[in-house]
């Protein structure tokens, strides 16, 4: 069974895969152990991954870190960068642009277009309603700035449509019968 100064396991693995802090404090000509070393390279990791050091200089250092025989040589190594990773502020994206809300759909538009559309089923009968309609979604719509002014605009095409299908009957009916006598 062998010593360790680490009463609870080595440093490296407490913090689960986290590099944790050069701990230089012993004295500098003392032999460097291979957690020293380890722990210098995890500082020296944390520096490259942050941007503080170049990948040649990171290389370099590293090398020297793992052919360094005493503590001194370790902390020299190490001695410009943060003792362990940063810990980096996390903050929320601010909403720059968020969504915009969408308008809703006029319902007169809505009914416009259904009172158009039936206007075929119903031989016309819709016709007067879909253009009422129409006409009243399109100036809420204006007003308001509500969505559905194309359903209004269908609604009132079909029902100007059955409406002059059925005065074009009556006229041509009442002029038959006229005709006729």
């Amino acid at each position: 069974m062998s010593y360790s100064p680490y009463p609870q396991g080595q440093p490296w693995q407490q913090g689960q895969g986290v590099p944790q802090p050069w701990g230089g404090q012993t004295a500098p000509s003392m032999l460097a152990s291979h957690a020293d070393r380890e722990r210098a390279v995890d500082v020296l990791r944390a520096g490259y991954g942050e941007g503080r050091l170049e990948k040649s200089e990171f290389d370099r250092r590293v090398a020297r870190a793992y052919a360094a025989r005493t503590v001194g040589e370790l902390a020299l190594l190490v001695a410009d960068l943060p003792q362990g990773p940063v810990p980096h502020a996390v903050r929320a994206v601010p909403a720059v642009f968020p969504p915009a809300p969408r308008a809703r759909v006029n319902g007169k538009a809505v009914a416009s277009a259904v009172c158009g559309g039936l206007c075929l089923v119903t031989f016309g009968l819709t016709g007067i309603p879909a253009v009422i309609l129409g006409h009243t979604a399109r100036a809420e719509i204006r007003r308001t700035g509500e969505e559905g002014d194309g359903l209004a605009l269908t609604g009132l095409a079909l029902g100007w449509l059955a409406n002059g299908a059925w005065a074009v009957l009556m006229f041509l009916s009442f002029a038959l019968a006229l005709a006729a006598g």
